[in-house]
């Protein structure tokens, strides 16, 4: 089986003291394409450095976070901009809207969200939507313009929202969260919505299966994710494995190569 982990922070520097150990674990297990989305601008460097090194197996998306807003200047879109054209990245993320903590900075998130959304569209980029208490207020954006897709992460939004998206080309990120007993709206979710739609992804270093509860995430988990999605469906895991990957690689442009080893 060959696997793809649409949605990885190994970047950040939890991994430091053991990334290429944690991806030579991947690659023996046959997860060969990790996409490495940005948080801030501050980072954007290392993450193309890393991706760089692991040409064909990390795959870089660069934006700007909206749980970080306050560390955001004007300046750094113009910057994603240049980063763009310069380092074509497979997508612009992970970006959004998150009124979880309230609304206090509301505006300033949505001129970031809107004014990211149209460097993805003249870039002719898909997403990777971070959302939290503002799926309507992003569908609502996403309608204005013309975004080749993409996928909202960790996905817990209704059935009906998810038409929605689904009507835009969007799929839906799904992670350690599914393998919770007690996650109902995401269980429902999993065996209700196409399995075209779905995408694997751990959110590493963050997020973590329940197996794992309280501990660093890693991508290498993924395999866990595939079991509870395949149990829910109550489908063959070599198949969610396979749809899922080629629906990965479609949405990020990305041929079905495998991985260099290092």
């Amino acid at each position: 089986m060959e696997l793809f982990d649409t949605h990885c922070h190994l970047d950040l520097p939890r991994f430091d003291a053991d990334r290429e150990e944690i991806l030579n674990r991947c690659r023996n297990i046959g997860i060969n394409h990790i996409v490495v989305p940005a948080i801030e601008q501050s980072g954007w460097s290392g993450l193309l450095a890393l991706c760089a090194v692991h040409d064909g197996m990390l795959h870089a998306a660069l934006g700007l976070h909206p749980m970080f807003v306050e560390r955001h200047e004007e300046s750094h879109l113009s910057l994603l901009e240049e980063a763009v054209r310069e380092h074509h990245p497979v997508a612009i993320g992970e970006i959004g809207l998150d009124y979880h903590s309230g609304r206090q900075s509301r505006e300033r998130q949505l001129a970031l969200f809107d004014a990211q959304l149209e460097i993805a569209a003249c870039a002719g980029l898909p997403l990777i939507l971070h959302v939290r208490k503002a799926h309507d207020e992003v569908l609502e954006r996403l309608r204005r313009h013309r975004i080749p897709g993409g996928v909202v992460h960790a996905f817990n939004g209704s059935l009906q929202q998810a038409r929605r998206y689904l009507e835009l080309g969007f799929r839906f990120g799904f992670g350690g969260a599914v393998t919770r007993p007690g996650a109902r709206r995401l269980h429902r979710l999993v065996r209700e919505l196409p399995l075209e739609a779905l995408l694997l992804e751990t959110d590493a270093p963050d997020m973590p299966p329940e197996s794992h509860r309280g501990e660093r995430n890693r991508p290498d988990y993924l395999v866990e994710i595939l079991d509870a999605v395949a149990r829910l469906r109550d489908e063959d895991p070599a198949l969610i494995a396979q749809r899922t990957t080629a629906s990965a690689r479609e949405l990020f442009g990305i041929p079905g190569r495998v991985g260099k080893r290092q």
